[in-house]
């Protein structure tokens, strides 16, 4: 939830659709700018981060080193706000 908090100070809005493999193709297609989730298989991430890379966007895990589809974590963005994204992880306790 801190994270959640977090996000929602700084967001205009939070959506979540449920499957992290169709939030990733909403966000490589610009219907979303960011999206962070913890606990994700390989097959949540593996296709919609691949999308999300030929799209523009970036893919790193919460400390900003490259993403692993073996992690569990995944912090994706448009490319434009990924610095801030990772700021704002930075910051949680």
């Amino acid at each position: 939830m801190a994270k959640f908090k977090a996000f929602a100070l700084r967001a205009q809005g939070i959506r979540r659709a449920g499957a992290a493999s169709l939030d990733l193709c909403d966000l490589a297609c610009g219907r979303l700018d960011g999206f962070w989730e913890e606990g994700l298989a390989p097959w949540d991430t593996a296709a919609g981060g691949l999308i999300v890379e030929e799209a523009g966007g970036r893919l790193t895990k919460f400390d900003g080193t490259p993403f692993d589809i073996f992690e569990p974590a995944i912090l994706a963005s448009n490319g434009l706000i990924h610095m801030e994204m990772l700021e704002v992880l930075r910051h949680i306790h």
